[in-house]
């Protein structure tokens, strides 16, 4: 039977929603592997909007489920929607959309706090044993969806790795091309765009993520 795999978006391009080329190889690479997908992203308005050509900040307000809906080429769902008993696993790409609009780690920090509807749905697949995967800045969030001492990583950046240790993660380096796995909480994280040069970069983390996700799920919690 193909696995259901839930992917939740932060919005639409790197500045002020979801990382649009970690989005796309995410469910490429599901697709290849025969995976069942539904994407959802929380019906919340953004932080802020970015221009993407200038890098300015914009007037205006935009909806993450609305921008999302983009990537999803209109099939998604709000959050609240999203039941872990109806999917084998669950994949957050980055952006930072997941820093600003899934959580505000990028004003608050270690301070930081996830969207309620986010954590929820999240924590559910924690409980239940099912593999959740986080790339780029979203492993920011670990620690406040599994608990101290979960082990993840964003690659190599000192600052960021400094701040999920603060809110007691256990930051792990990692190669661009490689993942981390915490066997405890089945969960799997990748630098991706940390770290990631080129599109091709990214995609030799991700689908390594993918992959493992996959395995994962294969395996159900006793």
């Amino acid at each position: 039977m193909n696995k259901k795999v839930a992917v939740i978006l932060s919005g639409c391009g790197v500045y002020d929603g979801a990382e649009i080329h970690e989005s796309v190889i995410t469910l490429l690479r599901l697709d290849q592997r025969g995976a069942q997908v539904q994407c959802f992203a929380p019906n919340i308005p953004q932080l802020h909007v970015v221009d993407h050509y200038s890098g300015d900040e914009m007037d205006g307000t935009r909806n993450v489920l609305v921008e999302s809906a983009r990537i999803a080429r209109g099939n998604i769902k709000d959050v609240k929607e999203l039941h872990a008993a109806d999917f084998d696993a669950v994949i957050l790409p980055g952006g930072f959309g997941a820093a600003k609009n899934l959580s505000d780690f990028a004003t608050a920090g270690a301070n930081c706090t996830v969207q309620p509807d986010v954590l929820q749905a999240v924590q559910a697949f924690a409980s239940a044993g099912k593999p959740v995967g986080l790339m780029c800045i979203a492993p920011a969030m670990a620690a406040k969806i599994f608990g101290a001492g979960v082990i993840c990583t964003i690659g190599k950046d000192a600052d960021t790795a400094a701040a999920l240790t603060q809110m007691g993660a256990q930051h792990e380096e990692c190669e661009v091309s490689d993942i981390v796995e915490d066997e405890k909480h089945k969960l799997v994280t990748t630098p991706a765009y940390m770290l990631a040069q080129s599109i091709s970069e990214a995609a030799s983390g991700i689908n390594k993520l993918v992959d493992r996700i996959l395995e994962l799920s294969a395996h159900p919690a006793a």
